[in-house]
């Protein structure tokens, strides 16, 4: 079983062989967390999405058309992410002031930890939508065409954007220097 693609394990979880997605749980809750905790830097709440994107790609198995797995697994967790945070704008908060919890950190010297915070500054200056590409292209290494499915968009149109949005990081990185 573990010799055969995504797309073909997940058939067989849309068939009813709920066993199966174990191995897609495997081959996918550690980019899926990794993704949502750039995204939130909030290592509880990466977990607990994570956990929902996998619950509701059971639930909703019958919804799989057969497409690339991990365009479908990115955007339910995408869905659920916006989900969480326009809950959060209904409580009269917006992303920009929601506290982030610090990242522990490792011994690799005050240069890098300070070069990555302010890295991290630069992308919390970002757009939700930019932040997003960064995260999925140049964290994830999801490539442009994966992208443009997860969005809905163009291959063209998603590298556009994600030059635009590396030219703003760029620009509020340099600001922070």
């Amino acid at each position: 079983m573990k010799n055969l693609s995504d797309e073909e394990l997940m058939i067989l979880v849309s068939n009813g062989n709920l066993d199966i997605m174990s191995i897609l749980f495997d081959r996918y809750h550690v980019r899926i967390y990794n993704f949502l905790l750039k995204m939130t830097r909030d290592r509880d709440l990466s977990q607990d999405i994570t956990q929902e994107v996998f619950y509701k790609a059971i639930k909703y198995r019958s919804s799989y058309k057969k497409g690339k797995f991990s365009s479908w697994i990115y955007t339910i967790a995408r869905n659920i992410f916006s989900d969480h945070y326009q809950k959060q704008k209904n409580k009269d908060q917006r992303l920009d002031d929601i506290q982030y919890k610090t990242e522990e950190q490792n011994n690799n010297g005050i240069e890098d930890i300070e070069t990555k915070e302010q890295l991290h500054l630069a992308l919390e200056q970002l757009n939700p939508s930019d932040k997003e590409l960064i995260i999925m292209n140049r964290y994830q290494g999801i490539k442009y065409q994966e992208i443009a499915e997860i969005i809905g968009s163009t291959e063209g149109a998603v590298k556009t954007k994600v030059h635009r949005a590396i030219h703003k990081l760029k620009e509020y990185y340099l600001q922070k220097i």
